[in-house]
This record gives C-alpha cells, structure tokens and sequence, in this order.
C-alpha cells in the first residue's frame, strides 16, 4: 500500500513535471528555459528509487511465520487435546486444524484488507481484497525507514496471527459445543472482533514519510484509533490474547458447563501431550514474538531473549507456587506456566529489557495460578482449559506491565521519537499505564460484546451445543465418527 502510493505520487509529479514542461516549450522564448527545468523533475523522480526488500529480513519473516504455524498445527492442538477427556481429544484437533484452514482462506478474501489497509480507524477499507493489487513486487513497511519486506510475506505473518487467535476461543468450551456451531461463531467473531482490534491497534502507513512534526502527525491521523492513543503491543497481548480470551469466557458462559462439571473426575487425559504441546508453542514463539520486529535486527534480539526468560520464569514461580500449596510440582503446573509466561511477555517483549521481563513471566507464574484457580471460582464459570485465567489474566498482566516497563529507566526502550529519530526523553509510566488500560479496556468490552451476539445468533440459528447423550458418549465419536485410541 505504502509503496503503491510512493508510485502513484511519483508518476502524479513526472506527470505535472511534463506538463509544465510541454508548455513552456510550446513558446520559443522559453524553450531555453524549459531545458534545465525538465532535466531537474527527471532527475528529483530518478533520485527516489523504489525501496527493495532486504534478503535477510525477508527469510527471517519466513521462517517465523512457519514457526507461528507450528504454534497451532501441532503445538495449541496438541496442547489442548492432551487436557481434554479421551473421548474428546480428536475433536479438538480436528476444530484446530478447520479453524485454521477456514481463517486462512477468509484472512486471504478480505481479512487482511480490512485488517492492514487504510480506511478509517476503527476498520481497514477494500484496497486489498481478494488480495487484489499484490504481487511478488509489492513492499510493506517496517518499524525502521526505508526498510521494508514483501508484502507477501507480511500478509503470511499476520494471517498466521489470526488463525491462532481464533483457535485459542475454543478451549473455553471444549467438549460440548457443536462442531458446526463453532465454524459459523469463528467466522463471526473474526470479521467483526478480531479485525478490527487488529486494525485499531496494529495498523499505521509506516514510518518512510515521516520528516518532521506535521508529517507524524499526518501520518498518525490515518492509523487504527488505538495506535494513535499511542497503546504499546508488540505481538498481541490485546490483540490476540484478551481478544481471543474474553471471547472464550463469554462462551463458557453462554453455552453452559459440562455435564457433570463439580461432580465427576474431569482430569487431562494425556499429560505428555500437553508437554509436547507446550514444547512446541514455546518453540514457536520466538517467531511470533521476536518476528514481529519485521526485520532481523536488534529489536528482534531483544524480543527473543526477552522470550526466552519471562518464560523461565513462569514455570519456575508457577511451579513454586503450586509446590507450596499443593505440596508438589506438576507437569500440568508446569505447562502452564510455560503458557503464562509466553502470552504475559508477548505485548512487551520488542520494548522492556531482560530484567523487566524476568519480573513480567515471574509475576505471570503466581496470578496466572490464581487466575485458574481463585479467579475461575469466583466467575463460577466451566471455561474449560483455562483460556482467560492464562491468556486473559496473562494478557492483561502483560499489556499494563509494558507500561511500566517499557521505560528507559527501568531498561526498556521507551517510545521511538521518529521526527528525532531517537527515544524521546520525556517517558511517563503513568501516563502510558493509563493508555495501556484503555487498549485493555476497549479489547475487553468489544471482543465481549461482539462474541455474545454472535453466540447468540449462532444460537438461534443452529445451536450451540450438542445432545446431552452426544456429550456423555463423547465429540470424537458422535461429531466426528473416529477414535483416538483403539481397544
């Protein structure tokens, strides 16, 4: 899009250039004249090539958005299933990998026109629909100027996002809801939740025109309205996590609890599973966070060990925690941990430094616990594995604590100043606390909105939730006709 118009604007000045030109010639006084006039256009358009991707930072966007994938199909799917009942484990990899096929193909027809297009700033606008307009020369912007990498591979990355996000929803009502029910509230929910807190929050034209006070401004004008308060989100706690989150536990609510929920023995079938799972998703997570510096550079650096010790730490504190109360360390306890610490440092891990990070994934270990613990008891909710009391409280956690970490003083990054091209000196954690708690804030109450008139409109329409005897024998079998495991 940003180059499309660089070109645009580029051939708008040739073009009045030659106009300008032309007449001037047409009179002989000025012939002379015009000589040096038109060499000058030619030479000012000549000076501006088009910018062309780095090597570099194009296979580095590549092989993180592989490794996003891999968070999903096998990683979450794995995860998940391993925390479901026996009877219920293909169904949810099966939800899993449908989901992620159906976001992939709605993310290519309009989902990322309207997500990282210009439009207005609650919702991107038409430019790119069905992709049309891109090819193997188009450029998206970075976060450094005149750096840039194929439009391509930007609209891979974040459709990988995306397909994540939604898959996530499905763990707060795993076991009793219609396979068909669920397809039908996705597609919802992704067109009128998650594209939008994308656009709003992630979406900006890129640094390249920035020069001075009034271009920023400019340029701030036409981005999402919650990047132009200035809200910090590196790689999605917003966008992803408390989205998805908030979706899942007013699912939890609306669909009901499980059948025998308080009163029969519920436990995770497969504890190597959901090891493997949580393996795998820490794995992928340095694509998905260090990768969303869009370039392999030192940002990407600070965001992958950054990555690599909130999620340390998550385990270790869960794992405590969980050793002091119950008086033994689990593999489930550390499991998620790993989850916690991952989806807390998500939204600060390109702005805070190491040490904020280690005190972001401990403080992540001990209130995720509660959040699946106290907190689910207080909501009286069957969110059934724990998708807001980690990605929820983890989320939350995360977005309002890259405020206060993010500041130089505590060895973040502070804000990048693009006019100064330097970190502007006056950063205030009070003050970007407060804008922080508004993109939580704003994430919370439209993601939930939004997911409960899409329940209930999938409600009336279909159902959403499968026969009781259906739900006693088990999803693998009555929605799906298989077994996972053979007698």
């Amino acid at each position: 899009m940003l180059t499309w118009m660089k070109r645009l604007l580029a051939g708008s000045a040739m073009a009045l250039a030659i106009g300008a030109t032309s007449v001037m010639v047409a009179s002989p006084a000025f012939a002379d004249e015009a000589k040096p006039v038109a060499a000058a256009a030619a030479a000012a358009v000549a000076a501006a090539p088009a910018l062309v991707p780095n090597k570099g930072d194009t296979a580095w966007v590549l092989v993180c958005t592989a490794l996003v994938i891999l968070m999903t199909l096998p990683g979450l799917a794995l995860f998940y299933g391993g925390l479901t009942r026996s009877k219920n484990i293909l169904s949810v990899l099966v939800q899993c990998m449908f989901v992620f096929a159906l976001i992939t193909v709605l993310w290519s027809l309009y989902g990322y026109s309207f997500a990282f297009t210009e439009g207005g700033a609650f919702i991107g606008g038409l430019d790119r629909l069905f992709l049309a307009g891109m090819t193997p020369d188009s450029v998206a912007a970075t976060f450094s100027k005149g750096i840039v990498i194929p439009e391509y591979v930007f609209m891979a990355f974040q459709a990988a996002f995306a397909t994540i996000t939604c898959c996530l929803i499905i763990g707060s009502f795993a076991e009793r809801a219609k396979f068909s029910a669920i397809i039908l509230f996705v597609i919802l929910w992704f067109t009128f939740s998650y594209l939008p807190i994308a656009h709003m929050v992630w979406f900006w034209p890129g640094p390249d025109d920035i020069k001075d006070a009034a271009s920023l401004e400019a340029i701030t004008a036409r981005a999402g309205w919650l990047w132009q308060k200035g809200v910090l989100d590196f790689a999605g706690g917003t966008v992803v996590h408390i989205n998805a989150a908030i979706a899942g536990l007013v699912g939890s609510f609306v669909i009901g609890k499980r059948l025998g929920y308080g009163k029969e023995a519920m436990k995770p079938h497969n504890l190597v599973f959901v090891m493997i799972g949580a393996s795998l998703l820490w794995f992928g997570w340095f694509g998905f966070n260090a990768g969303s510096a869009l370039e392999a550079n030192g940002s990407a650096a600070l965001a992958f060990v950054n990555t690599l010790l909130a999620t340390a730490a998550a385990v270790l504190t869960w794992s405590v925690a969980e050793w002091v109360h119950k008086g033994k360390p689990s593999m489930l306890g550390g499991a998620s941990g790993c989850v916690a610490g991952l989806v807390a440092i998500t939204p600060a891990a390109g702005f805070v430094g190491p040490m904020g990070a280690l005190v972001i994934g401990a403080a992540a270990g001990v209130i995720c616990l509660w959040g699946v613990t106290g907190l689910k008891k207080i909501l009286g909710s069957d969110d059934s594995l724990d998708v807001f009391g980690v990605h929820g409280v983890g989320g939350i956690l995360g977005a309002l604590l890259t405020g206060v970490f993010a500041d130089p003083a505590l060895g973040g990054t502070g804000i990048w100043d693009y006019v100064a091209n330097a970190a502007a000196p006056d950063y205030s954690i009070a003050s970007q606390l407060w804008i922080q708690s508004q993109g939580v804030i704003v994430t919370l109450i439209w993601s939930g909105v939004v997911s409960f008139i899409a329940y209930k409109l999938v409600d009336m329409v279909i159902g959403l939730r499968v026969k009781e005897d259906e739900e006693r024998e088990g999803l693998d079998i009555t929605s799906h006709g298989e077994s996972a495991y053979e007698s």
